[in-house]
């Protein structure tokens, strides 16, 4: 796989991973495909790099904790004249580290090295903490 970057996007309305997971599965972002998608005004420019095996990054009040691979983009026609960008997302939201992030609007792309690592679901590394509260203990070094 080619290099590839990520997107960064808040993920408003939510309060933690689960409102998403929820939002997810009640087929409310679903299209005929099962898939869930996110859309977006925008069209990223560097297309090529996030469909080489990019990830949209989920911010949760501040704090980045999800992960969703980026399947494709598709364009969102809603009669209204507006060219949209819908992101496809592989199904399975996927936990990450915490990691603070001031708030911005619209995305952002985030470089493979930038990011947070996933957690190990294996471990018990998920813990229903506030997000702002395992950014902090992610900052200081606390798992």
């Amino acid at each position: 796989m080619g290099q590839h970057i990520n997107l960064l996007k808040l993920c408003v309305g939510a309060e933690g991973v689960e409102d998403l997971v929820r939002w997810q599965a009640s087929g409310r972002s679903v299209a005929a495909d099962g898939l869930p998608r996110h859309v977006t005004r925008m069209w990223p420019k560097r297309e090529a790099e996030i469909l080489a095996g990019g990830s949209l990054y989920w911010v949760f009040k501040g704090v980045v904790l999800a992960r969703q691979r980026i399947l494709r983009l598709e364009e969102v026609d809603r009669g209204d004249g507006i060219r949209r960008c819908g992101i496809v997302l592989d199904g399975k939201v996927l936990r990450t580290q915490a990691m603070p992030r001031r708030p911005f609007q619209g995305w952002r792309y985030l470089a493979p090295a930038d990011a947070p690592a996933d957690l190990d679901m294996s471990r018990g590394d998920h813990e229903d903490l506030p997000p702002r509260l395992m950014a902090a203990l992610s900052e200081i070094g606390v798992r």
